[in-house]
């Protein structure tokens, strides 16, 4: 018996609406956090019909986005080090900071949403793992002697997550300009590396990365 065509062409179509009004979402919910979800389907270029199709209700929204975030994160996590000698826990550092800092550019402001719109339970949810690598490294630093004791490993990755998300506020509203190297430089700093080797460490890092990309 021969199957009925168009299925195929219409569950595509069903996804690339999805997937344009995530995007859109992602951009206009940064602009204006208020934006209605009919002011939302005319920016996706589709029928209000259809993006309730795929999302009943604002939170239905948000949390598709909150759990596009989570996913990102997670893939975001610096892999393992090469074979061979341990990675120094500033240079570890320095490669978690830019690795996070374009998905945290990406996310800022949808976390802020999520807080009042999700609640702070399933923000915590989609920061635990990004949060745990950090606390991971700087409490290794901390034990050898790479980075400062003042702070308990877990209170200076929350001091350095307020930094680094005050540090793209920042950029969103013009005040810096960063790719992510003075983040990373400066979360070096506030953890207690001295400056020179903090921009040492970021740079050779960072073009080390830059490389890889070209290549």
């Amino acid at each position: 018996m021969t199957k009925p065509p168009a299925r195929v062409p219409r569950r595509s179509n069903a996804r690339s609406n999805r997937e344009r009004i995530l995007a859109t979402a992602r951009r206009e919910l940064g602009r204006n956090p208020d934006i209605t979800l009919e002011e939302l389907a005319r920016a996706s270029g589709v029928v209000r019909r259809t993006l309730f199709g795929h999302f009943p209700g604002r939170e239905a929204l948000l949390e598709a986005l909150a759990e596009e975030a989570a996913q990102t994160l997670r893939a975001a996590l610096p892999g393992d080090p090469e074979p061979g000698e341990p990675e120094s826990a500033d240079r570890a550092f320095a490669r978690f900071v830019l690795s996070m800092w374009t998905v945290g550019d990406r996310y800022r402001l949808l976390l802020a949403l999520a807080r009042r719109d999700l609640g702070v339970e399933r923000v915590t949810e989609i920061l635990a793992p990004a949060r745990r690598a950090a606390t991971a490294v700087l409490d290794r630093g901390q034990r050898e002697g790479v980075f400062h004791t003042q702070l308990p490993a877990a209170v200076l990755s929350a001091g350095v997550e307020a930094m680094t998300i005050a540090l793209l506020e920042a950029v969103n509203s013009g005040q810096l300009e960063d790719d992510g190297t003075h983040a990373a430089v400066a979360t070096l700093i506030a953890a207690g590396v001295p400056e020179k080797r903090a921009r040492d460490v970021v740079d050779e890092i960072a073009g080390a990365t830059r490389t890889a990309t070209d290549d």
